[in-house]
């Protein structure tokens, strides 16, 4: 590995400052409450709301896994972060005026006041499952074969120097200090992550729109936005489902439900606030596959030396980014598997503590609440740190995330969908499909093999629908006692932020007519 002192200086120097802001941040402030620690006391401006976003769901798994897929699939993957600029929109305009309305801390919280407390545990523990062992542990691995492809650091020491990283500002300061670091990783991996798709396109065309034009000419069939049924990784982007079938569960899942995206939403300055910070997260989202997904259709028309599609993005650091960049460009990676790392971390501390942990002990006292919050951050990264190196021998572990966690979000959708929007929805239904939800997905994945695993997402969608309404019809003659109503005007959105939606759109739509 060709890093030379001045990238090891670049990099070990950004490292040894943004943990130093991260605890000086931790402990500048005390976060005596609930609030505080877990939202941030509500105080978050509109760009903080729209990096943290950013910061946090752009981790290893889109600089690695997606660069590896776009090295085996090309621009299809993007359909994942283009479809979410969509999805930000819409949840922005439908589904942050009734969060925000209802002052909750967690996506579990809603789900008790809606429905009842089987509902409210039950997707609780699900959730905290989910972040521990699938996207800490996944994020913790990807970093790590970064750490190793890059700078021959073990695996063993690649996780625990990660764990150490996020501990400094994810354990102590809670969400405010989780957010402003963000602010800052943004900044670094977007011009970071820039910096190296720029570089690689220079090497290859001797200039980016001629290295652009270089790959659109060597490699067209990684241009395909729509793959045909005959592609080999038609199993994992099914055609036209990824524009009118299971990608939108996945988004609305991930965008919409999530805890550790829709909490930075819930501690912003305002609703108006919390819409343009998510529409200016949309923007982001357009630029994204100029970073994470160029840099994989690089290593394919190059040739490079590697021996599966994941060490794609290390293998283009290595080779094209030049002396000096290089630690600039590696600390934009680190910044994207800290700030999602921290993210996760404090969102699975704010569920576990905030949902299973506080109705056991009601008269816990908020200092309590705060140090159980940081022991449970504290043990997530350990058990994440655990069950990382199993991970060694997953081949594309973006698809690996997307399809295991495509076991839960149908049902989430469906629950949260009808709950929010269909007032005879009723308690035992949402709880019914929160039992048969894993189940359901379980036995589609064994008995119907052949089928995409986004369309069996969209399947189990339209079962759960079902189900739900039906017991809902046989339950509710009328609107269910907990039905949400609407005041008037709670879906109005601002000029700027109509204006950003339509812009989006069309950027969206020229896209997809060019290369269909």
């Amino acid at each position: 590995m060709n890093f030379s002192t001045t990238d090891i200086v670049i990099f070990t120097g950004y490292i040894i400052v943004l943990a130093a802001i991260g605890l000086w941040l931790s402990f500048k402030d005390k976060q005596e409450g609930a609030e505080d620690y877990f939202l941030a006391s509500k105080s978050l401006p509109w760009w903080a709301v729209g990096g943290s976003l950013i910061a946090s769901n752009i981790s290893a798994e889109q600089f690695i896994g997606m660069s590896g897929s776009g090295y085996v699939v090309g621009m299809a993957i993007a359909s994942y972060e283009l479809m979410a600029a969509i999805t930000l929109i819409i949840v922005a305009k439908f589904f942050l005026p009734i969060f925000i309305k209802k002052g909750i801390y967690t996506m579990p919280q809603f789900l008790e006041e809606r429905f009842d407390k089987r509902v409210h545990t039950g997707l609780a523990i699900f959730w905290v499952l989910l972040f521990v062992f699938v996207n800490i542990t996944s994020v913790l691995y990807l970093g790590a074969l970064a750490l190793k492809t890059i700078m021959g650091i073990d695996m063993v020491y690649g996780i625990i120097g990660l764990v150490i990283f996020s501990a400094t500002f994810s354990i102590f300061g809670g969400l405010k200090a989780v957010v402003w670091t963000d602010v800052i990783q943004v900044t670094v991996l977007i011009f970071g992550g820039l910096l190296a798709s720029v570089l690689v396109l220079n090497a290859i065309g001797g200039g980016v729109w001629e290295g652009f034009s270089a790959l659109l000419e060597r490699a067209p069939e990684k241009f395909d936005m729509i793959l045909d049924k005959g592609h080999e990784e038609y199993k994992n982007l099914p055609g036209i489902s990824v524009l009118v079938g299971g990608m939108w569960i996945a988004n609305l899942y991930y965008w919409g439900n999530n805890q550790y995206i829709i909490q930075r939403a819930l501690g912003a300055k305002s609703l108006k606030e919390a819409q343009k910070g998510t529409a200016f997260a949309a923007f982001l989202k357009v630029l994204l596959p100029l970073i994470v997904v160029i840099p994989g259709i690089a290593a394919f028309v190059l040739d490079a030396d590697i021996t599966k599609p994941d060490e794609a993005y290390p293998w283009i650091l290595d080779n094209y980014v030049i002396t000096g960049f290089k630690g600039l460009a590696f600390a934009a990676l680190i910044s994207a598997i800290g700030s999602s790392l921290s993210s996760m971390v404090n969102s699975a501390s704010t569920i576990f503590t905030m949902d299973i942990y506080r109705p056991l002990d009601k008269t816990a006292s908020n200092k309590k609440i705060v140090t159980i919050g940081r022991i449970v951050a504290a043990l997530s990264l350990i058990i994440g740190a655990i069950v990382a190196p199993l991970l060694g021998n997953l081949d594309q572990a973006f698809q690996f995330i997307q399809e295991y966690t495509g076991f839960i979000s149908p049902g989430v959708v469906v629950i949260f969908l009808f709950g929010m929007f269909w007032k005879r929805t009723s308690a035992n239904a949402a709880f019914w499909v929160v039992i048969l939800s894993i189940p359901l997905s379980v036995a589609l994945k064994y008995f119907t093999p052949g089928i995409p695993f986004m369309n069996r997402m969209g399947l189990c969608f339209l079962i759960l629908s079902a189900v739900i309404m039906g017991i809902s019809l046989l339950e509710n003659k009328m609107e269910d006692p907990k039905a949400i109503y609407f005041e008037k005007g709670l879906f109005k959105t601002s000029p700027v932020f109509n204006t950003s939606a339509i812009l989006i759109m069309g950027i969206l739509a020229v896209i997809y007519a060019v290369w269909w």
